[in-house]
């Protein structure tokens, strides 16, 4: 099978340097009176690993399927490499999907599951099974392909389902939450895996997850869906370190959450803001003092502790009732909360003005 140039490692690259992998504008699919897709323009990269991230019913799903040509758009339009497949049937577009039940043929074995495809397309049955081989190896399966899928494991059906997938050659692969039937350790394990097959094909990868870590840990960009629209597209990094709203603060990662009211008594600024629980830093209330320049110091009450193995949860009531969480590792100097109750202890919250993130 030969394989495409791998992309640059660099995400923050200018999609629009060159004619995207797949281009929508104004995308809109309505169901009835509801709106499930709300007006999406978007552009992934040739060679790019991206991801549609969001909770149920946020439009993510949709969109994929709008892609693959499974669905068909209300309004607006899909580009694939420059070419508008709106109205294009799903096998005449350039892509492949995989779905989360891997839908293999119980009745065939691993080599043949991974043929079909190319069966359909008419191709020759040495030059089938040899491709199919390839593919297999591939995705290191290359010694199983006598087995039936029942003889499998949950990842090895995974990578037989991507190899069936890589094996036609797409230009973009979709991928419709591929990781959510495993459990957490081999979705770690296989994250892991894709996201290295992902580069050694140079396929543009779009991934469908609700599994915020999921697309943190793949990504070179993450589009934040809700009610049908994306709420912010960046690097993971962007996403995490600066959400533009309330709803990507919360939904991306744990944060605490500061309204108007309570960033004026910290920042004196009336504004919302945002702060992660690992930018906390908690110290003995002796310790209260002055805060140093460009530093926010609080008084608080330990509410509950989680241990987590590497570190603890630790929650805080501020002396005016601010609820806040704080996460410290297991070599910080309180990591003895774990070690019986401490619910009610006095501490000082401290952070860096600098580590607050203001929230549109």
């Amino acid at each position: 099978m030969t394989q495409a140039t791998t992309p640059p490692a660099d995400a923050d690259r200018d999609v629009a340097t060159s004619t995207p992998a797949i281009r929508l504008r104004g995308l809109v699919k309505h169901f009835g009176d509801v709106a499930a897709v709300d007006g999406v323009d978007l552009d992934i990269a040739d060679g790019e690993f991206f991801s549609m991230l969001g909770p149920s019913g946020s439009g993510k799903t949709t969109v994929l399927r709008l892609i693959a040509g499974f669905e068909t758009a209300t309004d607006g339009t899909v580009e694939l490499g420059g070419t508008d497949v709106t109205r294009s049937a799903p096998f005449e577009r350039d892509v492949h999907t995989v779905f989360q039940d891997y839908a293999l043929f119980p009745h065939m074995s691993v080599l043949d599951n991974v043929g079909y495809g190319l069966r359909v397309r008419g191709m020759g049955k040495a030059a089938r099974r040899a491709k199919a081989q390839e593919a297999l190896d591939t995705v290191r399966l290359g010694h199983l392909g006598v087995r039936r899928p029942t003889q499998l494991s949950g990842g090895q059906r995974q990578r037989v389902a991507l190899a069936r997938a890589i094996v036609l050659e797409p230009r973009v692969l979709l991928l419709d939450e591929p990781l959510g039937a495993l459990d957490l350790k081999l979705r770690e394990q296989m994250q892991v895996e894709l996201k290295q097959l992902q580069r050694e094909l140079g396929i543009t990868f779009v991934f469908v997850t609700h599994d915020q870590e999921e697309a943190l840990t793949l990504s070179d960009r993450i589009a934040v869906f809700d009610a049908g629209r994306i709420q912010q597209l960046g690097t993971p990094q962007e996403i995490y370190e600066q959400p533009a709203s309330a709803y990507v603060a919360g939904f991306v990662g744990t944060t605490n959450l500061l309204d108007a009211a309570a960033s004026e008594r910290l920042l004196g600024v009336a504004a919302e803001h945002a702060i992660r629980p690992e930018r906390l830093r908690l110290s003995p209330a002796s310790d209260g003092g002055q805060a140093g320049p460009g530093e926010v110091r609080v008084g608080a009450v330990v509410t509950e502790t989680i241990y987590l193995g590497t570190g603890n949860r630790v929650h805080l009531r501020t002396d005016d009732g601010l609820e806040l969480v704080a996460l410290e590792q297991s070599t910080a100097s309180l990591d003895d909360l774990a070690d019986g109750d401490h619910r009610g202890d006095r501490v000082t919250v401290r952070f860096a003005r600098a580590d607050v993130v203001p929230l549109s």
